[in-house]
């Protein structure tokens, strides 16, 4: 068993100017119901719109602090994987929680390593099904074909061509985040927008997902890329090392469509394995720029030199989907993370048993000493 009262530090992102989220008060007066003094970074929350007073209800276990103090409680709690500075501020006894992405990271695994740094990565928090825990698909799908047509519709308002057909949009991935893309193209990603749509007669969409069986026939995949106004990309790769679409196959696309980045695996070229997108030759947007033109001088800054970009058509990518609406967003993972805090809250990392309880064991999968020993 831990001490009486488990310090926890929430430490402010220090990403891109879009990045506004942060966990809301709820969720940290949550925390301290289940035992936890909270520490919050000062400032914390400001992006958002909050203020200290917002946090604190007078409790007495809520407490404003210097970023280097945060990142030395007994568990620090931070969205999205910290700068390698910060990495130096983690305590010896502390035990890091973040989105890790351990897979398709090995750098960042070695850092973790190097710094005998105790970590959970929130990507991989499963059941024993292994279906994750913690996660917000619904929202990256949403959230990016929402995007893309805003770009159409700029050109035909209300997405209304006067064709008679319909609008053709092909997913590539039936998992989880191609499931819920079907059901963002059949709203045109924004329920109001579907709505006005219809009541002006407009043609509708069609979603059409595929998988493996389709995506490794040339010829059969060409003939769907022919017909596409928008190409999702919802993939998981075993190989995240290779493409699926190189890039000069996007000439099959027409001039008009859009591509959407979704799965946004980054370029990871020096790492080992290395790692590429899905869709070779598209860049790598994030909250400040998720839309990029044809032109755009950014194609050439996110995009490493050996990576053909010959072929391009408007992308829409963004590296985290459901920050597009951050409040939403926190509200979400706040509530899926409030279980596995009440775990937290009474062990350590290294009482932390795969024969525990339901929420202790998917804890125990998501540990950075798991995934190193399955890797042996």
């Amino acid at each position: 068993m831990l001490k009486d009262h488990v310090s926890i530090g929430l430490p402010i992102m220090m990403e891109e100017e879009g990045e506004k989220r942060a966990f809301l008060p709820d969720f940290v007066n949550n925390l301290v119901l289940l035992g936890f003094d909270v520490f919050l970074e000062h400032t914390y929350g400001n992006t958002l719109g909050y203020a200290l007073d917002d946090y604190k209800h007078d409790h007495e276990n809520i407490h404003f602090r210097e970023r280097s103090e945060i990142f030395q409680k007994d568990i620090v709690l931070i969205l999205r994987c910290p700068h390698e500075e910060d990495l130096d501020l983690v305590g010896k006894d502390s035990c890091l929680i973040s989105m890790f992405h351990f897979p398709t990271r090995s750098k960042r695994v070695q850092q973790l390593q190097d710094r005998n740094i105790q970590a959970i990565s929130l990507d991989s928090i499963k059941n024993d099904f292994g279906v994750r825990l913690v996660e917000n698909m619904k929202a990256v799908a949403w959230n990016g074909v929402e995007a893309a047509f805003n770009e159409l519709e700029e050109k035909w308002p209300h997405l209304i061509r006067g064709k008679q057909l319909p609008w053709n949009v092909l997913i590539m991935g039936t998992g989880m985040v191609g499931k819920h893309a079907v059901d963002a193209v059949s709203k045109f990603g924004k329920r109001s927008r579907n709505q006005k749509h219809i009541e002006l007669g407009g043609e509708g969409a069609v979603a059409v997902a595929v998988g493996r069986n389709i995506t490794y026939r040339p010829d059969a995949f060409k003939k769907l890329l022919n017909k596409a106004d928008v190409l999702i990309d919802a993939t998981q790769r075993n190989n995240p090392s290779s493409p699926i679409l190189r890039n000069e196959e996007l000439a099959n696309l027409p001039t008009h469509a859009i591509i959407v980045d979704l799965s946004v695996d980054p370029y990871l070229t020096e790492d080992t394995p290395p790692v590429v997108k899905g869709i070779e030759g598209i860049p790598q947007g994030n909250l400040d720029q998720y839309v990029f033109h044809p032109h755009d001088p950014e194609w050439e800054s996110t995009i490493p030199a050996n990576i053909p970009t010959d072929e391009r058509r408007k992308t829409v990518s963004c590296y985290s989907w459901p920050g597009i609406h951050p409040q939403d967003c926190m509200r979400h993972y706040g509530q899926q993370l409030l279980p596995l805090m009440r775990v937290l809250a009474k062990k350590k990392y290294t009482d932390i048993s795969a024969n525990g309880p339901f929420f202790e064991r998917a804890l125990y999968r998501a540990k950075l000493d798991t995934f190193v020993n399955s890797m042996k």
